[in-house]
């Protein structure tokens, strides 16, 4: 069932980084302006936002294999509809599956590893994903340098997710017998009891939405404009601060990579703790002036105190607000985890275009303080209502 789950968040991650890799080829042979990709990522987005407010629904109603079967079949279908787009506007009507399906998969996977296993599965899994983004890129530069057109990465990976599909219809009957739970009083509850306003209602809820909100702000505009930022700010050059913008990336995917061997031992609060300690003083170590080595640093702390944050606080939620509960929850967590990651790094662009890019890193500090603000906000209304 592990083996099943892994290779299913490597083939999510594999989709996401198709977009940009292929885009400069991508919008020349379609004939739209450059800017048109925000169009595609708003729709897809806005889709995955809706997908994983709804998910409870979908999966009280079939249950998380069938959910995640047949949504895996629908961002395969979208995939291979990529693979066969001669026209921008079918790569937007296909924006919509693709999103739809995804959002519904992240909750569902999410709270299942949530609710059945140790923590070191939920770091696992986080660290398959990144393996799975890093390698799309490759993928579709890969194939363009071969003499391939852009269509053959979406076909490429398109045909994996199909593979992962029928995995996922063939191995339905294991999501029945609930492998591993967390603790055995909680076997029978499994499905969500809660209606969404009577979960924003539970101690706690509205401050750890508000902390995923706040940790994407920081991961994706960390990712999204920290070229820009040693470039134009600290005068690295292009070149450098593209390779040193992958390190953070890679300094996600190894601390969770790590973060799987220590987490049990450490609990997940703690290692939520870490993690935002680390993302301080990589903000701090940005924001002092001097060269760009203290700017890398300072990025690459950033990257190692995500890591653990965002598996750590999905993996408490059933342990928060109780396994019964949890499913609702983790939709709600990930809708606002994506309207973060949507929403706030273009916020930063309007500010960098109209005042300074010298702003990135107070940017940044602001939403790590509030986020320590409300895990913590959250930590002790949960304390209070047990």
């Amino acid at each position: 069932m592990l083996g099943i789950i892994y290779l299913a968040f490597v083939s999510m991650g594999l989709p996401d980084g198709l977009l940009g890799a292929g885009w400069p080829t991508m919008y020349q042979a379609l004939e739209v302006p450059v800017s048109y990709a925000g169009i595609i990522t708003v729709l897809i987005c806005s889709s995955t936002v809706a997908s994983g407010f709804f998910s409870d629904l979908l999966i009280r109603r079939f249950g998380t294999g069938r959910v995640v079967a047949f949504c895996t079949l629908l961002t395969a279908v979208a995939l291979l509809g990529f693979a066969h787009a001669t026209a921008f506007w079918q790569l937007c009507v296909l924006a919509v599956p693709y999103g739809l399906g995804g959002g519904s998969i992240d909750a569902a996977l999410n709270n299942y590893v949530a609710t059945k296993f140790k923590s070191r599965h939920m770091n696992f899994i986080h660290f398959f994903w990144g393996l799975g983004a890093a390698i799309g890129p490759y993928v579709m530069s890969g194939l363009l340098t071969g003499g391939q057109t852009w269509q053959g990465g979406y076909r490429l990976v398109g045909l994996v997710q199909t593979g992962m599909t029928i995995a996922f219809f063939a191995t339905l009957p294991w999501w029945k017998k609930n492998p591993l739970p967390r603790q055995e009083k909680d076997k029978e509850k499994t499905q969500s009891r809660v209606t969404k306003k009577q979960a924003l209602g539970l101690p706690g809820v509205k401050a750890v939405l508000i902390a995923f909100i706040c940790y994407c702000a920081v991961e994706n505009t960390a990712g999204l404009w920290a070229a820009s930022y040693m470039t134009l700010q600290k005068g690295v050059t292009a070149e450098a601060a593209a390779q040193w913008t992958s390190y953070f990336y890679i300094g996600i995917t190894a601390g969770r990579f790590v973060c799987a061997f220590v987490s049990d031992r450490l609990g997940d609060r703690h290692m939520v703790r870490i993690g935002q300690g680390l993302l301080l003083s990589g903000g701090v170590l940005m924001l002092l002036p001097g060269s760009g080595l203290m700017c890398f640093l300072g990025l690459m702390l950033i990257g190692l105190g995500c890591a653990p944050i965002f598996p750590a606080l999905l993996h408490e939620t059933p342990e928060n607000f109780g396994v019964e509960n949890s499913q609702t929850i983790m939709g709600l967590q990930m809708a606002v985890a994506y309207t973060g990651a949507s929403l706030m790094p273009p916020l930063f662009g309007v500010i960098a275009e109209r005042v300074s890019i010298a702003w990135y890193p107070v940017y940044m500090l602001l939403f790590m303080a509030l986020m320590v603000i409300m895990s913590e906000r959250m930590n002790r209304q949960v304390k209070r209502g047990r």
